[in-house]
């Protein structure tokens, strides 16, 4: 038996050696899950890791929008089929957010993201709008998989002000629990679709984490988790925590439950890595309870929780745009679905 544990130690040591050579080279490292409870009660929890403060702030986008891509007479246009509440990036992105119909989009870093060729002429779409365009457009996951298949239009990559890549990939997930992961690939579309993929990090790309998450399972996460903030170290726990928690069909509790499993994955702030300078801390974290149709919002530099009861919200065509200001703000707390304020609406960051 003392053998048996010595060499699984031992195997231990040399797997997690060698994915300290996998390339690590993104500039935040967030980190998404899906909790799945009792009686359809669904909860998507993610973490917004980065390097600076991202001027996040909380917005309600009504049905009847006129929107486009970001790239004005090259873009893909369409008109908004649903309201969202989402968290800004910049002023000028949207970074997460869910509908009125409980879908979820949670945009995050892969390096290895490559986009369609520069010659390709298709409408266009900016990756700042890339997770609107699926808020307005759909009400559950398989519709939306079923439209994003047929490529009628092309990505266009948009870097942050700090002159950060926009190499991004998307999870989106719908109250049923059904969920994708969409990559862009050396230019090809990569879609993983399933409840399944219930977790979704950084690098390396998706169809590389799973054997990576796999043989953490045999493992066995009771006894041996890996516990460095690096992406496939991440996605070993959030699969393993965010189904070892307790599968609850009460809101509070299952809400609960996926922000315990976001802190865990979450980073520190202010940590400094000079090795891994990939490594940012979380800034802020997102849970939207699916079910119940409320999003919530955790600054890591604020005493509170924000949430928003979408269901209460006024989403009609002409009810306008309406902003709470995070930004500056870190005392706000609690219930802010009365307190949003008429507010232009952004646009989206486009190449310059």
């Amino acid at each position: 038996m003392k053998t048996n544990n010595f060499y699984r130690i031992l195997w231990c040591v040399l797997l997690s050696a060698s994915l300290l050579a996998v390339p690590m080279q993104s500039a935040f490292s967030c980190t998404r899950a899906v909790y799945f409870g009792k009686e359809g009660q669904t909860v998507t929890g993610r973490s917004m890791d980065w390097l600076e403060d991202m001027q996040s702030n909380l917005y309600v986008f009504p049905r009847n929008m006129a929107r486009d891509g970001g790239l004005g007479d090259k873009s893909l246009k369409w008109t908004s089929k649903y309201g969202s509440v989402i968290t800004s990036g910049y002023e000028g992105g949207t970074a997460d957010g869910m509908n009125e119909k409980g879908l979820v989009a949670n945009l995050l870093y892969l390096t290895e993201s490559e986009y369609t060729a520069l010659e390709d002429t298709r409408p266009a779409i900016v990756t700042s709008a890339w997770a609107q365009y699926f808020l307005d457009n759909f009400a559950t996951v398989e519709e939306a998989v079923a439209e994003i298949r047929q490529e009628k239009f092309r990505m266009v990559a948009v870097a942050a002000p700090n002159g950060i890549k926009g190499n991004v990939h998307l999870s989106i997930s719908d109250a049923s629990g059904d969920s994708a992961i969409l990559e862009y690939i050396k230019g090809k579309l990569v879609i993983h679709h399933g409840r399944q993929n219930q977790v979704m990090t950084n690098s390396p790309i998706y169809s590389e984490q799973i054997p990576l998450n796999e043989y953490w399972k045999q493992i066995g996460g009771t006894t041996m988790l890996p516990g460095t903030n690096r992406a496939a170290d991440r996605f070993a726990r959030a699969s393993f925590y965010i189904n070892a928690a307790s599968q609850s069909a009460n809101p509070r509790e299952a809400v609960a439950a996926v922000f315990s499993v976001m802190r865990n994955v979450s980073v520190p702030r202010g940590i400094s890595t000079p090795s891994q300078p990939n490594i940012s801390s979380t800034i802020w974290r997102t849970v939207a309870d699916q079910k119940n149709k409320v999003y919530y919002f955790e600054d890591t530099a604020s005493p509170s929780l924000v949430w928003v009861r979408l269901n209460q919200l006024d989403f009609r065509p002409g009810s306008g745009v309406r902003k709470v200001t995070l930004n500056g703000n870190p005392d706000l707390g609690g219930d802010q679905t009365t307190n949003f304020k008429k507010a232009g609406a952004f646009k989206f960051m486009a190449p310059h």
